[in-house]
């Protein structure tokens, strides 16, 4: 089993500054799980606790059924991956892979085998003698990575391994290794994955389970549907989907027998089962309104809870088979992602052109403005 679990863990360094708050994760047996948030969330700072390059301050820290806070990293069952793949220069591939199973007495048919074996896994056989200077990014991140495999762990730790490669390999290398993990898993090998990233999208398409990080405190952990349709509070809505949730201060105004949203100068009628989930909450007056860009559309809807407004258009942004438009609505900015054939709706609009929006009231989110946590 390698199962990994984090208890009430906390990093505190010498000047004071807390880094990581009261950490309590579970981590599955064969797991890919991502641990995602922006620069200075401790997203690293956990990985190299479980890694043992970092010893926390407090908590205890579970590999399997051993407590590993005191073992040294050798001891741990990891292998990591970093950045900075630091592969032996003078060495071949083969080299390369071989190293550290020398170094810790293997004999050689074995070293040979678990060599061959990965490479073949990696689909590097056939780079075994070539040095780190005649490789590619992506093939010199597949070496790393099988010098990692090679170990046989009982945790694959991975800190950003894609941030140094351009945007094509990133997503061909994403899908190369969502696939080798459930090939190790397919195999009966260890293979539980703590992954670290501060790319969304790499969280989104890679992580069976994401735990999203900020300011060294866990916001949210669940698979990536439910952060996308249910995030937890402000934070996440914002952090997770690109482009990202339209977030805005809103007061709760009923008129007549209506309840809704009242934005600078605009109101916006709340459905019927969005405005009874405000009641209970003391703090409902003032709220922040959000809703993804692609529940913003450019063509007349008779859906139950759309809503029309006047735009002024500011920017479009061509995405190929979509677009994004950036909008202004009587001061108050709006992000809406509308499929390509639709701005011909908008009569071709450009910059500073006037157009109308329609909003799916019944897709918003309602988040407290006090502390962000989720309404409804």
């Amino acid at each position: 089993m390698a199962a990994v679990s984090l208890r009430d863990i906390e990093k505190v360094y010498p000047n004071g500054f807390k880094a990581v708050r009261g950490v309590n994760l579970e981590i599955h047996d064969s797991e890919f799980m991502v641990l995602v948030g922006p620069s200075g969330s401790a997203k690293s700072t956990l990985l190299r606790m479980v890694a043992g390059l970092e010893r926390a301050t407090s908590g205890e820290l579970h590999i399997g059924a051993r407590r590993v806070n005191d073992l040294p990293p050798k001891q741990r069952g990891i292998a990591m991956v970093f950045q900075n793949y630091a592969l032996y220069p003078h060495m071949t591939v083969y080299g390369n892979l071989a190293f550290g199973l020398k170094l810790s007495g293997l004999p050689k048919p074995e070293v040979d085998q678990r060599v061959r074996q990965a490479a073949e896994l990696l689909e590097m056989s056939h780079l075994l003698e070539r040095h780190p200077r005649q490789l590619s990014g992506g093939q010199a991140q597949r070496v790393a990575v099988g010098r990692a495999i090679v170990k046989k762990p009982e945790v694959f730790l991975f800190d950003e391994p894609l941030s140094n490669l351009d945007a094509k390999l990133r997503a061909s290398m994403r899908v190369r290794l969502t696939e080798l993990h459930h090939s190790l898993r397919e195999r009966g090998q260890s293979a539980t994955v703590i992954y670290v990233t501060h790319d969304q999208v790499e969280a989104m398409t890679m992580g069976e389970r994401i735990c999203v990080l900020k300011d060294g405190e866990i916001q949210q952990v669940d698979v990536p549907r439910v952060l996308y349709e249910r995030p937890a509070n402000a934070f996440v809505a914002g952090f997770i989907g690109s482009p990202e949730m339209n977030l805005l201060q809103a007061e709760v105004e009923q008129r007549g027998d209506a309840v809704g949203l009242k934005l600078k100068a605009l109101w916006l009628p709340l459905p019927a089962e969005l405005a009874a989930a405000l009641d209970g909450h003391s703090d409902a007056g003032e709220v922040l309104f959000g809703l993804r860009p692609e529940h913003i559309a450019t063509v007349s809807r008779s859906d139950r809870g759309t809503v029309a407004i006047g735009a002024r258009v500011q920017l479009l942004e061509h995405m190929g088979n979509e677009v994004f438009i950036r909008a202004d609505v009587q001061g108050t900015p709006l992000t809406a992602r509308v499929p390509a054939e639709q701005v011909g709706d908008i009569g071709q609009c450009r910059r500073g052109e006037a157009c109308t929006l329609h909003l799916n009231l019944r897709a918003a989110h309602l988040f407290a403005r006090s502390d962000g946590r989720r309404l409804c």
